[in-house]
């Protein structure tokens, strides 16, 4: 007694029953493919966004935490971010230095945000830079606090 065996070939996919599809169901896949691109983008730009800088709502510096970041207020409109960080590098190491400036018109809205890795350096600049006169304004320094929205 012979064992038949017989082989069946299925077809994952029959390419020529996909491909006779009318234009309209193609260009409806086309446009949910565009929707979905769309979808996806926002929302990456939606989190970066809010992750971005403190303007955003969000702590920036390496995500693991260990900087201080320093709020600068009462800061001359005239004042750059160089001349803002050339301020605190007196004191040690800083890692960024930004004027938070109107999104319209670009100018300076009087306060920034300093990033120093090192407390006892961000410490002591704080303690020498509050209430100093510089530009012909008084600065105002503290450690920035965390922006809570209920």
């Amino acid at each position: 007694m012979q064992d038949d065996v017989q082989v069946c070939v299925v077809p994952v996919c029959d390419v020529s029953a996909f491909l006779q599809r009318p234009l309209v169901q193609w260009s409806g896949i086309a446009l949910a493919i565009i929707l979905l691109a769309v979808l996806i983008r926002s929302f990456i730009v939606r989190g970066k966004r809010r992750g971005g800088g403190r303007g955003r709502g969000g702590r920036t510096g390496g995500g693991d935490g260990s900087c201080v970041e320093i709020y600068v207020g009462n800061l001359s409109y005239d004042m750059t971010e160089a001349q803002l960080r050339q301020a605190f590098e007196k004191y040690g190491t800083v890692q960024s230095a930004r004027i938070i400036e109107n999104r319209y018109n670009k100018k300076s809205k009087g306060f920034g945000f300093v990033e120093m890795p090192v407390r006892s350096e961000a410490e002591s600049a704080v303690k020498a830079l509050h209430d100093k006169d510089v530009m012909g304004r008084k600065m105002r320094v503290n450690e920035a606090k965390n922006k809570t929205r209920d």
